[in-house]
């Protein structure tokens, strides 16, 4: 596998974590199958667990591969009451397909009851039946994700509010929700094309993307860091990697290439279709990503 000639765009000493997705979706997919993965996380030193998000998938539709996907909010409320320490993130929650003051009020209401463990990785949407189906306008969905976000931050940080949200066709006369989080709740604003790369730069506090070559990666860094160069803004990248099934020198050789490239983040998404299948690539990923020098544990 090549490497880049370019150097590195973060400092070599920025420490770099990792999570893992849960197996939320398919033939491994159940309610025991995620306590027994998040439990295991946990116990490995995976620093976050992640859920996927889809409502509605057309027949035939190349992706996702499976319609058997757990709600995600669902899903993390489920085992954040397993475990105590590892973060709980979304990759990525459709945001415009949701009304944000009901995404507000359960993403801060999962922040209370576990603890403060929510990191909310957010997009536009890319699978335009999924929302025809829902009734949502596609066209609008980069305004409403916009507006979106910032009634979720007003109302995690406000009381009393008096607005209105045109594109929602929400208007608030003071209005009161709560409970509202106790620290600020990080947003992760996921999405490839330029538009995203502004919204997260403008709103984020941070950037995930996903199945991304190191290389398309690299473009999309260097943009981000032109803006934001702070080291507490994570780069984070979803990966395919199966260690079980994969050849695991170029799991660490690929580790090490979107490390050069900036990448400070990592969540692998094992492909086993059982569950003990599932929990023993998640070992050995962990293994690996200790190899490698990744700190799982941020």
């Amino acid at each position: 596998m090549s490497k880049l000639t370019m150097m590195p765009t973060m400092n070599a000493s920025i420490a770099v974590t990792a999570g893992i997705h849960l197996p939320q979706a398919g033939p491994a997919a159940s309610g025991e199958a995620m306590r027994q993965a998040a439990v295991l996380a946990e116990e490995l030193g995976y620093s976050d667990v992640w859920v996927s998000d889809h409502v509605a998938v057309p027949t035939g539709a190349d992706y996702p591969p499976s319609a058997y996907v757990f709600e995600p909010l669902v899903a993390l409320t489920w085992v954040a009451a397993y475990t105590k320490r590892v973060g709980l993130g979304t990759t990525v929650l459709v945001l415009p397909m949701r009304n944000p003051l009901i995404v507000a009020k359960m993403v801060a209401s999962l922040d209370h009851l576990s603890g403060g463990r929510v990191i909310l990785g957010i997009a536009a949407g890319w699978l335009e039946a999924e929302f025809n189906a829902l009734g949502v306008p596609f066209a609008e969905r980069g305004q409403r994700t916009d507006e979106a976000i910032d009634i979720m931050r007003r109302v995690w940080t406000d009381d009393h509010i008096t607005a209105d949200y045109p594109v929602h066709n929400a208007h608030f006369v003071s209005m009161r929700t709560k409970p509202q989080p106790q620290r600020h709740l990080p947003l992760w604003i996921g999405g490839h094309a330029d538009v995203a790369l502004r919204r997260a730069i403008a709103v984020g506090d941070g950037w995930h993307g996903a199945f991304l070559s190191p290389e398309q990666t690299a473009r999309r860094v260097k943009k981000l860091r032109a803006e934001r160069p702070e080291s507490s803004f994570p780069i984070s990248m979803r990966t395919r990697w199966d260690a079980l099934d994969d050849d695991n020198d170029l799991i660490l050789a690929e580790i090490d290439h979107y490390r050069e490239v900036g990448v400070t983040h990592f969540v692998p998404e094992p492909r086993q279709r059982t569950i003990d299948g599932y929990l023993r690539a998640m070992e050995m990923q962990a293994d690996l990503f200790r190899r490698a020098g990744v700190m799982m544990v941020d």
